[in-house]
């Protein structure tokens, strides 16, 4: 059984590349810019933003799914600023639930490819979470509410 996870990434109803994207995570609320991912080169960007914001999330669910029937981290990337980054770890114990927290890494967004940052985010160390920044679900309920998450944002011509 499916059971709604409070988390979504979308984008606000203001055009530009500044504070235009907001992601909320449970009862957590964090504005934010899409501008490296408007400003991002890699050859595997999409065009235009709403492809962008796909390609991310599609990232994201990608290195959840290996999460399953395994233990392990991973670091999910929703705002890119040139002083730090922030991210949501995901973090499974058993390979079937997760817990899920925001928080900030002192890595900066310059460095990075959003459309690629596996390969190009360094490894993540400094992970500082947010205080009251968490949830916790099944990694399949995860993996689904990213997938309705990438829809939204693929269909999206902006």
């Amino acid at each position: 059984m499916t059971t709604s996870v409070p988390l979504r990434f979308e984008r606000l109803a203001n055009k530009g590349d500044h504070r235009d994207l907001r992601l909320q995570l449970g009862a957590y609320s964090h504005t934010c810019d899409s501008y490296y991912l408007v400003i991002d080169e890699s050859p595997a960007a999409p065009q235009p933003l709403g492809a962008s914001l796909a390609r991310l999330l599609e990232q994201w669910r990608g290195q959840v799914d290996e999460l399953k029937g395994t233990p392990g981290t991973a670091y999910l990337p929703y705002d890119f600023s040139d002083q730090c980054t922030a991210w949501l770890r995901v973090t499974s114990a058993d390979g079937r639930n997760a817990e899920i927290h925001a928080g900030w890494s002192r890595v900066e967004a310059w460095g990075i490819e959003p459309s690629n940052y596996r390969a190009t985010a360094p490894e993540i160390t400094d992970f500082d979470p947010i205080a009251g920044a968490q949830i916790e679900c099944t990694l399949d309920d995860l993996s689904q509410c990213i997938a309705g998450n990438v829809e939204a944002h693929a269909t999206s011509r902006v």
